[in-house]
């Protein structure tokens, strides 16, 4: 009896996983949010939500999770965008891992009184990301996925899947907890 549950256990992980890894969240272009939200940690992001800010696909951004120390002018220098980064750029320097990325947000979101926010991050990131941000805004707050096309190792791959797992798990445990 064990060895089936162990079997049928590996058997869904397994599926869970090639699941996870062939249908990695796609970049949105034709849908409007109020905000955009950048957590750093990975090439692409940055441009990507500067793109969909250019584009007018939202009136603002929250670059969260930037380095103590780091100002506008220097994200300039490396995106440019100068009138962009003027007007419309946030920078949180207070987040230092997704969780917390999503409490950064919660705050600005609150601040801004935003109904929608567009979650620009990579593609293997971006299902716990929007997991974590959607548990931290609520359920009135629509977060559009935006994936960051990229091209994880199996590694990252088999670390973000189960960092997903192990997160989902705790907030289930936690709501069953009351």
């Amino acid at each position: 009896m064990i060895g089936r549950l162990a079997g049928l256990a590996l058997i869904a992980w397994a599926l869970g996983f090639a699941l996870f890894a062939v249908a990695l969240p796609e970049p949105v272009d034709d849908v409007r949010t109020d905000a955009i939200v950048v957590p750093t940690g990975a090439a692409g992001r940055i441009d990507r939500g500067l793109a969909m800010l250019a584009a007018g696909r939202a009136r603002r951004m929250l670059v969260t999770g930037t380095a103590p120390g780091v100002r506008k002018r220097d994200l300039v220098r490396t995106y440019g965008h100068g009138a962009t980064f003027a007007c419309c750029v946030d920078l949180g320097e207070q987040a230092v891992d997704t969780r917390s990325n999503a409490a950064e947000t919660a705050g600005w979101v609150a601040e801004h009184r935003y109904r929608s926010v567009r979650l620009v991050t990579s593609n293997w990131h971006a299902r716990r990301a929007a997991m974590e941000l959607a548990q931290t805004l609520g359920p009135d707050i629509r977060i559009v996925t935006d994936g960051v096309p990229t091209h994880p190792s199996l590694a990252q791959l088999l670390n973000e899947y189960h960092k997903l797992l192990l997160r989902r798990a705790v907030l289930w445990w936690e709501r069953w907890r009351g």
